[in-house]
C-alpha cells in the first residue's frame, strides 16, 4: 500500500506540472508530435471546389450523384516512458533525487499526452524489467504512471512476488545468468536493482509493442553496450534519450575525507574532497561523459535531452520541442 508520503509527493507533482502543461507544453507537444498518415472518416456529397481525385466512384455509380471521400489526420499517438530505477537513480544532493526528477519529467510528458487524448505507457527498468504498464488513456492512468516511478517495489517485494507466483526457479536462473555476465566481465555480481541495462529494456520494448511509439528513455546511462539496441528500437519507434544528472556529480563539495561507494558496482574508496585536483578531475570526467553521450547519440541519429535533477525540468523539454519543430520545417 502506498504511504502518505508517496501520495503527497504525487499530488505535489500533479499540481506543479499541471499548470506548466496547460501554459507551456500543450502547444509545443502537439506541434512536434503529429499523427502519421490519414484515416478515412466518411463519404459526403461532392461540392464545387472539391478535388476530383477524392471522388468515390463506387458510391457515385450506385447513387447517380457524385460523392467524395473525406479523410482526417490520424492524430492519436502512443507515448512510452522507459524510466531507469536502478540504484544510482536514488542519488540526490540538493532538493530531490534523480529518480524524483525522472518522476516529474514523466509527469509532464504523461499529462501532455493525456491532454491531447494520446495513450501513455510505462516501463520501469534496472538490469531487468521491474514493472510494465501497457499504454492507456486518461488522467487517472497518468497519475498511476507518476506514482509508480516514485514508489516502485524494491528487491524484497519483487522476490516475494516471484515466490507467490511459483516462479522461484525462473528468478534464480535469471539471477545466475546476471551473475555470470558480471563475472565474465570482471565485475562483481550485482543484485538486479543495483544495475542498469538500457539495451535489455529496449529489447523488451521491441517485443511488447507492435505499433510505433514515441519512446523517452530516462536514465543516467551508467551502462555500456546499449547503442545497438537503441539504433534497432529507433528504426521502429521515435526514441529520445534523456540523461538525468545531479549537481554533485559535477561539483564535488569540499567536506574533507569521505568514504564513497558506487551504488551499482559496490566499489568503495576513501577520497579527499579537500583536494582541488580531485574535485577538478571529478568535474572533468563527468563533463566528458555528458559530452560523449551527447555526441554518441547524435551520431546514432537519436535526440538527446540533458536534465539537471536540481533544476527546472520543463526548460530542457521546451528547448527539445522547439528544436524538433525547427528541424521539421526544413
Amino acid at each position: 500500500m502506498l504511504t502518505s508520503e508517496i501520495l503527497r509527493r504525487v499530488r505535489e507533482i500533479q499540481v506543479r506540472t499541471g499548470r506548466q502543461v496547460a501554459d507551456v507544453l500543450a502547444g509545443e507537444y502537439v506541434s512536434v508530435f503529429k499523427g502519421r498518415g490519414m484515416e478515412f472518416d466518411e463519404v459526403r456529397p461532392y461540392v464545387p471546389g472539391d478535388d476530383v481525385r477524392s471522388i468515390d466512384w463506387n458510391v457515385t455509380a450506385r447513387t447517380g450523384e457524385p460523392y467524395v471521400k473525406r479523410y482526417v489526420e490520424e492524430r492519436q499517438l502512443t507515448l512510452m516512458l522507459m524510466a531507469d530505477v536502478s540504484a544510482s537513480q536514488d542519488f540526490g544532493s540538493v532538493s530531490r533525487s534523480k529518480r524524483e526528477a525522472t518522476a516529474e519529467l514523466c509527469a509532464l510528458l504523461a499529462f501532455s499526452a493525456t491532454r491531447n487524448d494520446d495513450k501513455v505507457g510505462l516501463a520501469l527498468f534496472h538490469s531487468e524489467i521491474e514493472e510494465f504498464i501497457p499504454p492507456r488513456k486518461g488522467q487517472k492512468h497518468a497519475l498511476r504512471v507518476v506514482r509508480d516511478v516514485l514508489a516502485h517495489s524494491d528487491e524484497q517485494d519483487r522476490r516475494a512476488l516471484f515466490e507467490a507466483s511459483g516462479a522461484q526457479d525462473a528468478s534464480l536462473a535469471e539471477r545466475l545468468k546476471a551473475w555470470w555476465r558480471r563475472f565474465a566481465t570482471g565485475r562483481r555480481p550485482r543484485r538486479a536493482r543495483e544495475a542498469t541495462d538500457v539495451g535489455f529494456a529496449l529489447e523488451f520494448l521491441m517485443r511488447v509493442t507492435k505499433r510505433r511509439t514515441i519512446c523517452f528513455v530516462v536514465s543516467d546511462f551508467l551502462d555500456d553496450g546499449f547503442e545497438r539496441a537503441m539504433v534497432a528500437a529507433n528504426r521502429k519507434h521515435d526514441v529520445i534519450a534523456v540523461l538525468v544528472t545531479d549537481p554533485n556529480e559535477l561539483e564535488v563539495p569540499d567536506v574533507g575525507l569521505v568514504a564513497l561507494r558506487d551504488a551499482e558496482t559496490g566499489e568503495a574508496r576513501v577520497v579527499d574532497t579537500g583536494s582541488s585536483a580531485f574535485r577538478q578531475e571529478a568535474r572533468t570526467r563527468t563533463e566528458s561523459r555528458i559530452k560523449e553521450l551527447e555526441l554518441r547519440f547524435a551520431s546514432l541519429g537519436i535526440d538527446f535531452i540533458h536534465v539537471d535533477a536540481a533544476g527546472d525540468v520543463i526548460d530542457p523539454l521546451v528547448r527539445f520541442f522547439r528544436m524538433r519543430e525547427r528541424r521539421g520545417r526544413r
